[in-house]
């Protein structure tokens, strides 16, 4: 027997609980026969986050991670998939790989993160080698998206720290602010493709509008990471007016 509404798969979602931008964002990407069953990470909302206190601060989220697999799992999902990033580019590939090793471990299933999915989303468009991208981190976190960046082979151009004073205020980010950091900052003859990572940041349906305009790839870490859950899973549906990444690959 199968889940009457999760017939092809059930994708058990783990999220900070300041996160509000997430959910939505993966119910407009799923497909007929999947199902999105969230899981939140219980966070009190820091209102004074600073460079010192970031890091910090989302490795103290990331050790929740592990409550929120076991809540999930309680509907038997088939599949993971990771709706916070910033913990998942620490300490390069090794960290990232980790990182996975350690929740698949306590939940017997495999998961797609931001980190994995934004790289192999880079490698399905071809022939991307530097990059640029924003985050609503601070300098800390944004040096290890850096990292992480460098040693899967792209070079960072430039990069964008929004430091974002609270977890909700990521969520409230002006999309017009977003759309002059593309226009005016982030893009350039000397960068290939663009990159938003921070899962609480609102850049879908913007990064979809950014590549008609600048006819180079714009990739949003939500749809990175659902479109690699979706295909990590045999899943070739293809999902329009969300950019090339869910409709082309």
């Amino acid at each position: 027997m199968t889940d009457v509404q999760g017939w092809r798969k059930k994708f058990g979602v783990l999220g900070p609980s300041t996160n509000t931008i997430v959910q939505p964002d993966f119910e407009a990407m799923r497909v007929n026969g999947v199902t999105n069953h969230y899981s939140r990470i219980f966070t009190p909302n820091s209102q004074a986050i600073s460079n010192e206190t970031f890091l910090a601060g989302t490795t103290k989220i990331s050790e929740g991670v592990l409550d929120a697999v076991r809540s999930v799992m309680t509907c038997s999902p088939d599949y993971l998939v990771m709706g916070m990033s910033a913990v998942t580019f620490y300490d390069g590939i090794a960290g990232a790989d980790a990182f996975v090793k350690k929740v698949e471990d306590e939940s017997g299933i495999k998961i797609s993160v931001g980190s994995h999915a934004t790289s192999a989303a880079l490698n399905a468009y071809g022939n991307i080698k530097k990059i640029s991208f924003v985050s609503p981190y601070y300098p800390i976190a944004n040096a290890e998206v850096k990292r992480y960046f460098e040693e899967c082979g792209f070079e960072v151009v430039r990069d964008i720290c929004l430091q974002c004073p609270s977890w909700t205020a990521i969520a409230e980010v002006p999309e017009d602010h977003l759309r002059t950091l593309i226009k005016d900052e982030l893009n350039g003859d000397d960068v290939d493709a663009i990159v938003q990572v921070g899962t609480n940041l609102s850049m879908v349906g913007l990064a979809a509008e950014a590549e008609a305009w600048l006819g180079k790839p714009v990739i949003a870490i939500n749809t990175a990471t659902y479109w690699h859950a979706l295909r990590a899973n045999g899943i070739e549906d293809k999902v329009y007016g969300l950019g090339r990444l869910l409709s082309e690959f």
